[in-house]
């Protein structure tokens, strides 16, 4: 059965299990963290092009991450040694930056969380190396469009199923795969908490969503079948028939009457083309 917990303002938070229900100054707080992530991503729209390395990427996410008055909540995470995460290509979730140049045609996904004043703005957008073959803008399109119709779904008294259902539902009719490894999940104070947020899903099913949930959805979407595999860092995970893969991500906070998008582009700027 699930279990929520009501979080009042400054209240020690555990990792128990629990889908915490938070108050004003939470939200409050996940506006802030995820303003700052929208704009770290918005910065790196003029910075993603051939020829630049994913290292330096990492570089200019570090520096605006503690400009910002904030940490990167990658750094240090379980041995995690970078500020963000860039998944190239046929790479899932969780690429490590490097040495590696972007090349014309790439396409990639930046994964950044600063961690400001307490609270987690946990969010991820696709962006494009030059001029991307039709195929992949095709893919970038509609996982992003995966990730809106999955926060349409997110209101009181539906269910995380529901939002699981419509994504699995679009990117298959598009005869693409939804990986079932990765999900997206609770966050506040903590970085990863209860609920865990499948993309693929049965409706109906699951937590029933609450005001004061705040949670991640983070569809990836893949240009083949779903499968995916590991590499020996321990961290890159890949598509298993080396085809491309997309994901954007937003965290959202449950509201009265719908939800509210903390990572949320000022500038418009949620998916390319960014010019």
């Amino acid at each position: 059965m699930t279990q929520y917990q009501i979080i009042e303002d400054g209240e020690t938070v555990l990792r128990d299990g629990t889908i915490k229900l938070h108050g004003p100054e939470g939200y409050e707080g996940m506006r802030k963290a995820g303003r700052l992530a929208a704009d770290i991503l918005d910065a790196l729209t003029e910075l993603v092009k051939p020829g630049v390395t994913t290292g330096e990427l990492d570089d200019v996410v570090r520096q605006m991450t503690l400009d910002g008055g904030a940490v990167p909540a990658t750094l240090g995470y379980r041995g995690y040694a970078h500020s963000c995460c860039i998944s190239l290509n046929n790479v899932v979730c969780h690429g490590i930056p490097g040495d590696k140049a972007i090349k014309e045609g790439d396409i990639l996904n930046i994964d950044v969380t600063p961690l400001l004043d307490g609270w987690h703005g946990d969010t991820s957008r696709m962006y494009v190396a030059g001029e991307a073959p039709l195929k992949a803008r095709r893919l970038i399109d509609v996982t992003y469009e995966c990730l809106m119709i999955g926060i349409e779904q997110a209101k009181p008294g539906a269910r995380l199923g529901d939002i699981g259902a419509v994504i699995q539902e679009h990117a298959e009719s598009h005869r693409f795969g939804v990986v079932r490894e990765f999900c997206g999940h609770g966050l506040g104070r903590l970085f990863h908490d209860a609920p865990e947020v499948v993309h693929a899903a049965k409706a109906g099913t699951g937590p029933e969503l609450k005001p004061g949930m705040f949670f991640t959805i983070e569809p990836m979407i893949n240009l083949g079948k779903p499968g995916v595999k590991l590499l020996n860092d321990g961290w890159t995970a890949v598509t298993r028939d080396r085809s491309l893969s997309a994901q954007f991500e937003h965290s959202i906070g449950i509201t009265e009457d719908g939800c509210e998008i903390f990572t949320k582009s000022a500038k418009g700027l949620d998916k390319p083309p960014y010019s």
